[in-house]
């Protein structure tokens, strides 16, 4: 591995060629996409690469150049692309119909592989995406309750919803002091979205039992991710997980965990590593086998408020594509590979890699650390501890330097997300973790001899 940090590029590192096909595709996209791009999420400068195929854990764009792919998709294709078993799948269900306005057997195969996984899993509901199943989630919590506002973590994800986005990315000019405050996301967000959500420090018993208990009457739930990526991909502590479980327990709040990205966990998800005891789990990402999915699924009593048995239920819930026979097979051939000894290939190469970059930052002297569990990680270009989005928020010159990393990883043949966090694939090997341990510590040198000529 590389050990000093002014290192040159590896003469063996697969340097992007070409990007006039990428660049000719975006410029068509400017026409008739706003910003030339339909997610966000996938928006870089000057323009992303366009991918033509996927084989394991590599991408080819449309100019010909590999990629080492680290984001899989937002951490969705665990088992990387094209993966026979599900292609395969997918093409036998697809020929038989593509979806019905009827059920079909293979939900419920679905449905009971994963209520199998753990006995919190008593009865599931599908949907098209994680986004969809935290709405209903809340909504069915909402139901049960009888109240109308929820709780979230300051800086944590959950989809798209006006609720779950409140304090999203607030920074230190607007985040407030003796308590986070609410800070919309998306403009136009209605200021009573604001007043329905109250908004906890992460890894703060004491301030998220006063909050709690401040709000609880009017509380139906608390959202929760026990292995945030985007405060931090920091783990929550035990005496969090305590204090959330016991008061939300007592104050009749509904607990949500949400494991759309952490159900990679283990082979039951993330609640059983963290001693947690969910009412609802969310569910998206690995379990819809590289296809749309969400899913919602816990206590039977909770889940009943989606029964249409008696009538109308509680919550309504539909979608036209739900659970539709091409993703519950594709779902359910990923996960049947999905299994112990997936998990500890994976969990095993997370550990490497983890290990590998903490190692090559101390002997390089570089002022970076990763953090993650399993197959997740994330790269944070500096050395203070991180214990939640406060700790971890990047001032201005570090997220500066992660932008030329991120440059730099890219022109080398390396994809992860532009904040340097990513996820494993099963089809990855240890040549391909240390190749990524070694081209960061080359990325941090070159990202200094940049910053030194501007």
């Amino acid at each position: 591995m590389s050990s000093k940090f002014d290192a040159t590029p590896s003469p063996a590192a697969a340097r992007r060629n070409s990007t006039a096909r990428s660049q000719a595709l975006f410029e068509r996209a400017l026409d008739v996409m706003p910003g030339g791009s339909t997610r966000a999420t996938i928006f870089f400068h000057p323009h992303p690469p366009y991918a033509a195929h996927g084989q394991g854990s590599r991408i080819v764009d449309v100019d010909g150049n590999a990629i080492l792919d680290f984001t899989n998709n937002f951490f969705s294709a665990i088992h990387g692309h094209a993966n026979p078993a599900t292609v395969a799948a997918v093409a036998e269900t697809a020929a038989r119909g593509i979806s019905f306005g009827l059920p079909t057997e293979i939900e419920v195969d679905l449905a009971e592989h994963i209520c199998a996984r753990s006995p919190v899993f008593e009865t599931i509901r599908f949907s098209n995406s994680g986004s969809e199943a935290v709405v209903s989630a809340i909504k069915a919590a909402r139901a049960f309750t009888g109240r109308p506002a929820i709780a979230k973590i300051e800086g944590a994800y959950h989809g798209n919803y006006d609720h779950v986005e409140v304090s999203l990315d607030s920074a230190p000019a607007n985040w407030g002091e003796a308590a986070p405050a609410g800070i919309k996301y998306a403009r136009g967000t209605p200021d009573a979205v604001l007043g329905d959500t109250v908004v906890i420090p992460f890894n703060d018993p004491e301030a998220a039992i006063r909050l709690l208990e401040a709000h609880g009457s009017r509380l139906s739930s608390l959202l929760f991710d026990p292995l945030p990526s985007r405060v931090g991909l920091v783990p929550a502590s035990p005496e969090f997980v305590t204090a959330i479980r016991e008061t939300t327990r007592r104050l009749g709040i509904v607990l949500i965990v949400d494991e759309i990205v952490c159900f990679r966990l283990s082979h039951a998800g993330a609640h059983p590593l963290f001693d947690l005891e969910p009412d609802l789990v969310t569910l998206g990402k690995v379990i819809g086998g590289g296809l749309p999915i969400g899913a919602v699924t816990g206590r039977r009593d909770i889940m009943a408020m989606f029964d249409a048995r008696p009538g109308k239920p509680a919550v309504p819930h539909g979608g036209t594509f739900t659970a539709n026979p091409v993703t519950m097979a594709a779902g359910l051939a990923s996960l049947r590979q999905l299994d112990h000894a997936a998990y500890d290939h994976l969990n095993g190469l997370g550990e490497r890699l983890r290990q590998g970059l903490t190692t090559a930052f101390a002997q390089a002297g570089i002022p970076a650390q990763v953090t993650g569990m399993g197959s997740l990680f994330r790269v944070h270009p500096h050395a203070r501890a991180v214990s939640d989005y406060r700790s971890g928020f990047p001032t201005a010159d570090e997220k500066a330097l992660q932008g030329r990393l991120h440059t730099w990883l890219v022109e080398q043949g390396y994809l992860l997300t532009p904040n340097q966090s990513g996820a494993l694939s099963t089809p990855m090997t240890a040549a391909d973790i240390d190749g990524l341990v070694d081209v960061m510590v080359e990325g941090f040198g070159w990202a200094a001899r940049e910053r030194a000529a501007a």
